[in-house]
C-alpha cells in the first residue's frame, strides 16, 4: 500500500520535521495548503520545492490522501482536524492539537464516529533520538522502576519574527497547553500511566509587559499511581545559546537516573542527543544521535494496519485533556 499526505497549515515550523519525517517513512506528500503568506512558507518552499500548493482547502481535502499534517495556527487545528477526518483521512497534528476542552470533545466524537487516527507530533520525544534511546533504556531495566520525571522546556523568544497570533492566548492557548504537553507526554511515557492529576499548575508573564497575553513562564506538579513529575517551561532562552533551548528529561528510578540533554551539551560534547545514565555498574555519557525516531514509521504502519504501534489514541487524549485542565487551573488563579 503506497500512503499518502497533504500539509494543511504551515503556521509553525513543525511542518517541516512533519513532513520530511513521513516521506522518510515511505508517506508521499501529495501538496499542501495555508492561508496567506507565513513567515515559514518559504522555508517550506526551500525544503520542498517539488511539492503543490493547492489553490484552496477543498481542493487539499479532495486529494485522496490517507494523512493531513496539520499545524496551522493552535485555535485552527481542531477544525482541520475534523475536515480531514470527514474527508477519511488520519491526523497528524502539531502540538498542541487543540486549544479548549470543547475542541478535544469534538475530536474525541469524530475519532469515535470515523474509526480516524488522530496522532499528536509531540516532537520533544518523537523528533529526538535520544528520547529512543531512553525508551530502550526504560523498558531494559536499566534504572530500575521509574519514580520521577523532571521535564525542563526552555524556549528562545525570538520577538522580532513572531505572528501577531503568537501573542494572543486565545491563538496559542496558553503556555502550559502549548509547550508543556510535551512534559506532560514525557511523564506518562516513561512511569508507564494511564491517568494522572495536576496538582499544582501556575503561569506568569515576568519579562513581557507589551504583551499581557503571553505567559513567559510556567510550570506544573503532576502525579499518578506510578510516579510523580515537574515540569517547568518557559521563553527565556539567552541570546547566547546556540540553539532555540537547553531542553532536558531527567528520568529517576529506584536503581539509577537518566538525563537527556536534547538539543545542546553546555561546556560539554558537541552536537545533540546526549544521555548520561548513572546506575549501579554504569556511570557514563551516551551519544544517542543514531538512536533513530521510530515514531513517524510506526505510525505509517498503523494508517495501514490499523494498530496503535506510534502512541495510543487513549495516551494522546490524555496528554492533551492533562495540558488543558493545567492551563485552565493556572488561569484560574
Amino acid at each position: 500500500m503506497s500512503l499518502t499526505s497533504i500539509a494543511l497549515g504551515l503556521d509553525h515550523r513543525h511542518i517541516y520535521g512533519m513532513t520530511e519525517n513521513m516521506e522518510k517513512a515511505g508517506v508521499k506528500c501529495l501538496g499542501f495548503w495555508t492561508e496567506g503568506s507565513p513567515e515559514t512558507l518559504a522555508g517550506f518552499r526551500k525544503r520542498f520545492p517539488d511539492l503543490k500548493r493547492f489553490a484552496s482547502l477543498e481542493e487539499a481535502l479532495d486529494s485522496g490522501a490517507d494523512l493531513a499534517l496539520i499545524s496551522a495556527i493552535p485555535v485552527d487545528r481542531a477544525a482541520l482536524t475534523l475536515r480531514a477526518m470527514a474527508h477519511g483521512m488520519d491526523v497528524m497534528s502539531d502540538k498542541p492539537g487543540c486549544t479548549t476542552l470543547a475542541q478535544l470533545e469534538q475530536i474525541k466524537g469524530a475519532v469515535a464516529q470515523t474509526g480516524r487516527i488522530w496522532s499528536v507530533n509531540f516532537s520533544e520525544r518523537f523528533e529526538t533520538p535520544v528520547s529512543t534511546r531512553a525508551s530502550e533504556l526504560v523498558v531494559e531495566g536499566a534504572i530500575g522502576k521509574v519514580v520521577q520525571t523532571v521535564g525542563l522546556g526552555p524556549h528562545r523568544l525570538n520577538r522580532a519574527t513572531r505572528p501577531d497570533w503568537f501573542f494572543r492566548k486565545d491563538c496559542f492557548g496558553g503556555i502550559l497547553t502549548d509547550i508543556a504537553s510535551h512534559q506532560i507526554d514525557q511523564f506518562l511515557h516513561y512511569t508507564g500511566s494511564t491517568e494522572a492529576e495536576i496538582n499544582r499548575a501556575f503561569t506568569a508573564n515576568y519579562a513581557n509587559p507589551t504583551s499581557q497575553e503571553l505567559q513567559d513562564f510556567g510550570e506544573i506538579n503532576i502525579s499518578s499511581d506510578k510516579g510523580t513529575g515537574y515540569i517547568r517551561v518557559d521563553w527565556f532562552t539567552p541570546d547566547a545559546m546556540p540553539t532555540w533551548g537547553d531542553g532536558r528529561l531527567t528520568i529517576l528510578g529506584t536503581e539509577g537516573y537518566l538525563e537527556l540533554r536534547k538539543y545542546v551539551d553546555v561546556g560539554g560534547s558537541t552536537g545533540t542527543d546526549h544521555l548520561i545514565l548513572v546506575n549501579g555498574t554504569r556511570c557514563e555519557k551516551i551519544e544517542a544521535a543514531d538512536a533513530g525516531l521510530p515514531y513517524f514509521r510506526r505510525l505509517a504502519h498503523d494508517i495501514e494496519h490499523r494498530s496503535e504501534t506510534a502512541m495510543t489514541q487513549a495516551h494522546c487524549f490524555k496528554v492533551m485533556e492533562l495540558a488543558l485542565h493545567a492551563q485552565a487551573m493556572a488561569d484560574a488563579q
